[in-house]
């Protein structure tokens, strides 16, 4: 159980798993206005810089639970760095339908609305480990500009336009669910840049450390390909953000 290597490969060098830079996911977690204590459960938790931080400069605690032997290696030993490792656990295992033992105060997805087979399946999932009037987290694309056909869309990495809802509309949808949306944080093309050119450079060192790899013609062909493709259809196109939302 793991996630495919050639996701590894882009993303190793990461801390951050998503369109953030470590100022919005400090102002985000500030803005929450939660005390310290906080329980978190934090599904698809990645690298674990979310709850690791937001437990050093927040005195939360918590859970992070992904399915990547890699990135939960990389955030225990972060915990350990930030010297937070007695307040937060990192559970290597499939967040899709994981459920806390016990209530907590913030249920966290952000980033991986797969697990629960989108946004409404997401929040479904995490109102299950949540207490009656506690706050959800869901991070998720959006369309800032909507294509204007099929394809551009697929160069956005969606399997077409319908993907993705404009922001006007995934606000919407959260109101549909039954939540008021009390926060948000969006990512801007500067943080997009972030994350998208850090992977062009960890694969281009994985190839220079490993040339005979059999992935290497498939590392090679996106490292040739996705920079141009990226400045001009994703960061063009695709926005993101982590919304706050509370039960009505």
């Amino acid at each position: 159980m793991d996630l495919p290597r050639i996701f590894t490969i882009r993303e190793s060098g990461h801390r951050i798993h998503d369109p953030l830079t470590p100022e919005k996911l400090a102002a985000l977690g500030e803005a929450l206005r939660l005390t310290p204590g906080t329980r978190v459960l934090d599904l698809a938790s990645g690298s674990g810089e979310m709850l690791c931080t937001w437990a050093r400069d927040l005195g939360f605690t918590g859970t992070g639970v992904d399915i990547s032997t890699l990135f939960t290696e990389q955030a225990r030993a972060r915990a350990i760095e930030l010297g937070v490792a007695d307040r937060v656990e990192f559970v290597h295992g499939d967040a899709a339908g994981h459920v806390s033992d016990e209530p907590v105060d913030l249920a966290c997805c952000v980033g991986a609305t797969w697990i629960g087979d989108g946004v409404a399946g997401t929040a479904e999932l995490l109102s299950r480990s949540l207490r009656p009037g506690g706050l959800m987290l869901i991070g998720e694309p959006y369309w800032r500009r909507t294509p204007p056909d099929e394809e551009t869309a697929m160069a956005c990495h969606a399997t077409g336009v319908a993907d993705f809802l404009p922001l006007h509309g995934l606000i919407g949808q959260f109101g549909d669910l039954g939540y008021d949306v009390v926060e948000m944080m969006l990512s801007d093309q500067d943080s997009w840049d972030r994350y998208a050119a850090a992977q062009w450079l960890s694969m281009r060192r994985w190839l220079d450390q490993n040339p005979d790899d059999e992935l290497a013609p498939e590392v090679r062909e996106e490292l040739t390909t996705e920079p141009a493709r990226y400045v001009r259809y994703g960061r063009e196109y695709l926005g993101w953000g982590v919304f706050a939302l509370m039960k009505r």
